[in-house]
């Protein structure tokens, strides 16, 4: 008798190839979106987080720490905030980005602020894009500062919380009522 051997055409074989591709060319945009999306969900917490540290000190000393840019971990402001006021103080964003901390009168003029005083702040961070956005706060139309992730070029925005309260983020399920 003869024995047929067994194994796989070139056809399938290319039907297969074919099924990855299309499979592959699917998925991989979304997992790209997500792995984005948690990088600035991560980036506004740590925000939030150094917002919180910085308002906790003016609590107790009725001014915020002095704070013009980014900082490390030798400068007073991140030695004013460490370890009392939160263990450790968040130094880049999830994209390899330096926070920047703007506290004082040195927060006035930074994203449209004006007026701030001794107990004023501003927490930043630059976004996926390592660049300045052109965002300018306005009190007449706050929502103005919010978007949605809709493309790539979202996350290149600018994340920015004045005082506690966010003036550019991500717009949030909830408040866009979704």
């Amino acid at each position: 008798m003869l024995k047929k051997e067994r194994g796989f055409t070139l056809i399938e074989l290319l039907i297969v190839v074919a099924i990855i591709g299309f499979l592959s060319a699917l998925l991989i945009p979304n997992a790209i979106t997500a792995i984005q999306k948690a990088k600035q969900t991560s980036t506004m917490k740590d925000i939030k987080v150094i917002s919180t540290a910085i308002a906790d000190y003016v609590t107790d000393n009725g001014s915020a720490p002095a704070q013009d840019g980014t900082y490390d971990t030798s400068s007073a402001f991140y030695n004013a905030l460490s370890s009392f006021y939160v263990k450790v103080i968040p130094l880049t964003d999830k994209w390899g980005n330096r926070y920047y901390a703007y506290c004082g009168s040195a927060a006035d003029g930074n994203y449209g602020v004006t007026g701030a005083g001794a107990d004023d702040f501003l927490v930043a961070s630059y976004g996926r894009d390592k660049t300045l956005e052109s965002f300018s706060f306005a009190a007449s139309a706050p929502e103005a500062g919010f978007f949605s992730v809709s493309a790539m070029v979202h996350f290149d925005y600018d994340l920015v919380m004045w005082n506690g309260s966010w003036i550019r983020s991500r717009r949030t399920a909830a408040a866009a009522g979704t």
